[in-house]
Formats: C-alpha cells, sequence, structure tokens
C-alpha cells in the first residue's frame, strides 16, 4: 500500500489529521493498534475546553481557543458526512468553587491571560445568587463560580466513530489491529507491521498516543510522554440537574450524569480504585447534592497522554524529515484544530500555523 500520509494512531488525534488531509485531496493510510492497547480516546470525558489553558503560556490558550471556536463547523460537516450525532454543547462551562480566596486567585489568573491575550478571553465570574439562578441544583456550599464562553461537551465515542467512518468514506485506509515494528526510509517511508503489512507513505504522523514512547525513537523523536490516570463514575439516567458542564461533571445526552476525574501518576495502572471513586462522589454530591440519591451504574479509568509541561508536542524529524511527531492530552478540544489546521503545517503551506513553540526541542538538556 502506498499514500500521500501514514497516520500511525487510529483514536481520535491521529483519525482528526487524516481527515483533514483527506479532505485537501491527499491519500492517507491509518495504521492502528490492538483493542488491549491504551487507548486515551475510548475513556475520555469529553470536554471542550478552553478554561485554564495556557495560564503559563499564552500560545497554548490561543491554540486552544482557535480550536473551540473551529468546533461549529468542524462537527457540523462530520454530522452531515456521516449522519451522526455527536451531542455536542457549547454554551459555556464552568469551574465551580467552594472557597472564595481560591475563587479569587483564578480570576486574577484568568484576568492575566486575558490581558496578555489582548482582551480575547470570553469569560465571566457568577457569584453565589447568579450561580444558583443559572443552575439551580447547585448546593449551598459553592460560593460562586466562573463561566467560560468558549467551553462545552461532545460524545467522545460517537466522535471517534464519526471520524473513521468518514475517513473511510473519503477514500482513507484504516488498518486495525497492526503492531508497527520498524521503519526505514529508502526514498518514501517503509512502515513493517508484524503480521507482515508494509505500507509506504511520503510522509508519516506518530500519533500513537503513550505508543509515541516506544515508537518515537524509531522516527527520530525523543517523545517524552508519559501515562496519568483518571478515573470516571456515571450515574444512571437523570432528570435534568445541570444546564453546562463543569470541569468535573457533564450530565450527557442520555441523561446519566458523568463524574471525574482524577489525576493520578501510577505509571500503566488503568485499573478504577474505591478510594478515588469515593472522592469523585463526595465532590460531585457536593456540588449537586441531588446526586446523593442516585445510583451509580459504571465507572472506568483510562490514561492520558502527559508531556513534561502539558502542552502539545508538533515536531518534524531532525532524522528522518517528512516524519511528525502530534501528541496532546486535549485530543478532543484540538480536534478541530488538528482537523482544519494542521494539515497546513504538514504540508507547509503558506497559511500553516506557526507551531515553533510546541516542538520537543523544549524539552532539550541545557
Amino acid at each position: 500500500m502506498q499514500s500521500d500520509y501514514a497516520i500511525i494512531g487510529g483514536g481520535i488525534v491521529g483519525l482528526s489529521v487524516a481527515w483533514g488531509l483527506l479532505r485537501r485531496g491527499l491519500s492517507v493510510t491509518v495504521i492502528d493498534g490492538s483493542d488491549g492497547d491504551f487507548r486515551a480516546s475510548r475513556g475520555n470525558f469529553g470536554l471542550i475546553w478552553v478554561q485554564g489553558k495556557g495560564l503559563r503560556e499564552p500560545r497554548y490558550a490561543r491554540w486552544t481557543m482557535g480550536s473551540a471556536a473551529l468546533w461549529v463547523e468542524f462537527a457540523s460537516e462530520l454530522e452531515a458526512a456521516t449522519g451522526a450525532a455527536l451531542a455536542r454543547e457549547q454554551r459555556g462551562g464552568y469551574e465551580v468553587f467552594f472557597d472564595e480566596a481560591k475563587l479569587e486567585a483564578h480570576v486574577a489568573d484568568l484576568s492575566g491571560l486575558r490581558d496578555r491575550l489582548g482582551g480575547d478571553y470570553p469569560f465571566e465570574v457568577l457569584g453565589r445568587n447568579a450561580l444558583r439562578g443559572e443552575e439551580p441544583e447547585i448546593g449551598p456550599e459553592a460560593v460562586g463560580a466562573v463561566l467560560h464562553h468558549s467551553d462545552g461537551h461532545v460524545n467522545p465515542l460517537r466522535l471517534l466513530r464519526a471520524l473513521a467512518d468518514d475517513v473511510r468514506r473519503q477514500g482513507g485506509q484504516v488498518l486495525t489491529g497492526r503492531e508497527l515494528v520498524s521503519v526505514d526510509k529508502p526514498g518514501l517511508f517503509r512502515l513493517f507491521c508484524s503480521d507482515g503489512t508494509v505500507t509506504e507513505a511520503r510522509k508519516v504522523v506518530l500519533a500513537a498516543g503513550l505508543g509515541a514512547a516506544r515508537l518515537g525513537p524509531k522516527l527520530g523523536f525523543r517523545a517524552p510522554v508519559r501515562p496519568q490516570r483518571g478515573q470516571v463514575l456515571i450515574t444512571e439516567r437523570l432528570p435534568k440537574l445541570l444546564s453546562r458542564p463543569t470541569v468535573d461533571l457533564r450530565q450527557v445526552a442520555e441523561g446519566g450524569l458523568q463524574i471525574g476525574a482524577t489525576n493520578e501518576e501510577v505509571g500503566f495502572d488503568d485499573a478504577t480504585t474505591p478510594e478515588a471513586m469515593a472522592r469523585l462522589a463526595a465532590t460531585a454530591v457536593r456540588t449537586l447534592p441531588a446526586l446523593a440519591r442516585a445510583r451509580l451504574v459504571r465507572a472506568w479509568a483510562a490514561l492520558r497522554v502527559m508531556t513534561p509541561d502539558g502542552l502539545p508536542i508538533y515536531q518534524q524529524s531532525q532524522e528522518m524529515p517528512g516524519a511528525y511527531l502530534v501528541t496532546c492530552h486535549s485530543g478532543i478540544t484540538l480536534a478541530a484544530a488538528h482537523a482544519r489546521l494542521l494539515p497546513a503545517w504538514l504540508e507547509g503551506a503558506p497559511d500553516a500555523p506557526n507551531l515553533e513553540v510546541f516542538s520537543e526541542d523544549r524539552f532539550a538538556l541545557s
């Protein structure tokens, strides 16, 4: 098989890039792993989230906010092409606080970021009464919230399926259950899988999530990614309790409340734990007291893909030009940018975004 691009990784990041490249008329082969691989896309919380991102790097805030703005058109096109309903709502999202000092500190951080962005950062502060006016079920301990108008949420599994379906509809090849074992470049890239599959491509994009740590050195990358566990709970279907998502609560289209998520440095352990589930449940009940009477019907844990500073990596290999590393922990939020903007960067087009700040060179030893 020969393509313009071989995408290593068939999660939301890899499929978003593949989808965008196909829209530019390029041929794409996606090489995806097995169901036993760690897959952040299948355990994702589903937020499209801008609030608080990029506090130490305004260019990341701008990149995130730009992607959130592209989501309306991106989702509309994907839904029209596939007939899928992505359950996207993007009417803002809350960070709820139970401590006045922490609320004030968060507002100060966001105000400073807004100043550095030239005022383009749409949030408002809701006091106790204003918050309850918007969300009557919020508990009495909440002192207020920050509402960021770019935030929202989507069904991540529907998004993953829609992307896979539309990549195939546009003529892309998606090879599942493949383990990449080696790569060489006699002219075109040649990618060898353990089952004997050989794929040739003009360019390669490594978007394999945590698999980048193993595969990156084959393409000349350091790929400094690590796992971070997040645990999630979901309740039975309930009447409407929350009109907008918070950073750790969202009511899905089917009615259940999704509760999350932890940030645990436990290596490649993706098991749930009673202790973490209890903490998540307690915080959820504090936010929405009605949840004290709800039944939990499901729980899971998944591993985020984290870089040392939490920012994405977009890097072309110096050892093997034409090979690119694309990795991040915000694959849902950045899906629209990856689909709409990243292909221009990969092709070196005049309208390509400047992503130099996200090079893995920032982790080079001094």
